[in-house]
């Protein structure tokens, strides 16, 4: 989703964020490291994390009954405010609301890009990143034709434990979230304020997974469903997503569906579905490509027979036969071409 490789780390600044015990240490100055070898090294380590997620969410604010401090810090920054004062602002937000939290110390780093790449164009952000490790690794210097060696400790291998990425895009800022400790919830609900952001990217994930919530759990409560067939329909549904730059909830209940009673029960599960979980489906949308990759993974088309077989189900369902011989075995027939 994030495609970071032509990504510029502006400048970034490192704060020491304390506990109870230790003390907070912020920095007075911002790194800017133009390199390339540096660069790459940058990228990897704030960038690369994001690249495949496929859930985005927006800054949540009321505006002046409420506003979002996070929110108002990037905005600030990305319109040309000192890095170095409102990162320190940002970290003693950080601290304010994790007061009574169980956060443990480490490294906050606030940074500046430009030219981060999203649906094809590129945008600048701010991104928020939160090391509690770090690295050891072994330092090796030749002095005085002897090779000695060092261990040190810092930022490189591990991924941040929690991170917020704020793209400007046309249409308002899109988060991309990274939160490891998810219990933790004043990362996400106190911290930044986040809430599902109403674009393309989660309604092909909301769908999705509506259709596959259908065909797995309702669809066999509601007719007598062969597993072959479960299968089938959620490959057709895959496949619809796959071959369709846009979603049309008629055309694909009736695409991947074809039942009358089928859609039926379909579009009365989605409107449960939309009620229980309090979110509202789009019934036309841009599919996002990469949503779909991401969701594709969990449309299991296995077919489990006790623990002797497992049968993958990729093409014509009718090209399987399923019944019972004389002596009460069951057993799929399997019609195919050739041997691959």
């Amino acid at each position: 989703m994030v495609n970071g490789k032509e990504g510029l780390v502006e400048e970034f600044v490192l704060h020491r964020i304390g506990t109870d015990a230790e003390t907070s240490v912020f920095s007075d100055f911002s790194a800017v490291i133009k390199g390339e070898e540096e660069q790459q090294f940058l990228r990897k380590l704030f960038l690369r994390p994001f690249a495949n997620m496929a859930f985005t969410s927006e800054f949540a604010s009321e505006g002046k009954k409420s506003p979002n401090i996070l929110q108002e810090h990037c905005a600030a920054i990305h319109k040309g405010d000192g890095v170095v004062e409102r990162s320190e602002a940002i970290a003693k937000h950080l601290l304010a609301v994790a007061e009574g939290h169980e956060m443990p110390p480490g490294e906050l780093v606030v940074a500046r890009f430009s030219d981060v790449e999203m649906g094809g164009s590129a945008h600048d952000a701010v991104g928020i990143f939160k090391f509690d490790d770090k690295d050891v690794f072994l330092e090796s210097r030749v002095e005085k034709q002897n090779v000695l060696l060092r261990m040190k400790r810092g930022l490189g291998g591990n991924k941040p434990k929690k991170a917020c990425l704020v793209l400007y895009t046309p249409k308002g800022h899109t988060l991309f979230l990274i939160d490891d400790q998810s219990s933790t919830d004043y990362w996400q609900q106190d911290f930044i304020r986040a809430r599902p952001k109403k674009d393309h990217v989660n309604s092909t994930n909301d769908v999705m997974h509506l259709a596959k919530t259908f065909i797995t759990e309702q669809l066999p409560q509601d007719f007598v469903v062969e597993k072959a067939d479960q299968i089938d329909l959620l490959n057709r549904s895959v496949e619809y997503f796959k071959s369709h730059e846009a979603f049309d909830k008629e055309e694909f209940a009736n695409e991947v569906f074809q039942q009358e009673n089928t859609i039926r029960s379909f579009n009365q599960y989605s409107d449960r579905f939309q009620e229980e979980k309090d979110v509202q489906l789009q019934d036309n949308f841009e599919i996002s490509a990469q949503a779909v990759k991401r969701q594709s993974r969990v449309f299991k088309s296995v077919l489990k027979l006790d623990k002797n077989f497992h049968i993958y189900i990729h093409g014509d369902r009718n090209k399987i036969e399923q019944g019972v011989d004389e002596k009460g075995r069951k057993y799929y027939k399997i019609y195919y071409e050739q041997e691959a």
